[in-house]
């Protein structure tokens, strides 16, 4: 009988050990996906863009050199001014993680006036890091295709702009440009 019980205590704490850790990878991985985020944000906060061209998963970094990429942002940086970051939920899934942000800053082109942009990042592990794939929608479309339960499990949302009027958020719709024939 002790033999049994002991057997069955020994198998217990194996199983408790095994879910301890998957959710410490979980949340290990929870944790780094958040603070790459976080890097990320700080880096286009500074105007860092340089830096910021390692944190592209290397199908992006394949079609963009360092210099166009860094040039497009700073080309950029006299439409808006970043001020904060709201992170909310993550989800990973394998390689593949998106977070809830809200960015928000200064519009400064038309006019100036506080605007926040509501988006998903999506980011991909290569190589043991986090890269950030917002932007690249092929990279972020195959992994979806590849992981079909995750993007039933996680809804998949357009980002939205806001621009602050009258002291309330009004969602901005850029206007469309015409088809010239």
């Amino acid at each position: 009988m002790k033999w049994n019980e002991l057997r069955h205590n020994l198998q217990f704490c194996c199983g408790l050990a095994v879910l301890c850790f998957c959710a410490t990878i979980q949340a290990s991985d929870a944790t780094d996906v958040r603070a790459t985020v976080d890097q990320v944000f700080q880096q286009l906060k500074a105007k860092d863009y340089n830096s910021l061209y390692d944190f592209l998963p290397a199908s992006s970094r394949a079609r963009i050199t360092r210099e166009r990429f860094s040039s497009s942002l700073r080309a950029a940086q006299n439409i808006y001014s970043l001020d904060r970051m709201d992170v909310g939920a993550v989800k990973v899934a394998g390689d593949l993680a998106v977070v809830d942000t809200v960015l928000y800053g200064r519009v400064m082109l038309p006019v100036e006036t506080e605007g926040k942009i509501v988006v998903q990042q999506y980011l991909v592990r290569e190589e043991g890091k986090w890269r950030v794939a917002t932007g690249d929608r092929s990279t972020v479309d195959r992994f979806l295709k590849a992981n079909p339960a995750f993007r039933k499990s996680f809804s998949i949302r357009q980002p939205r702009i806001y621009v602050k009027q009258n002291g309330r958020w009004v969602e901005f719709t850029p206007p469309r440009r015409a088809i010239r024939r």
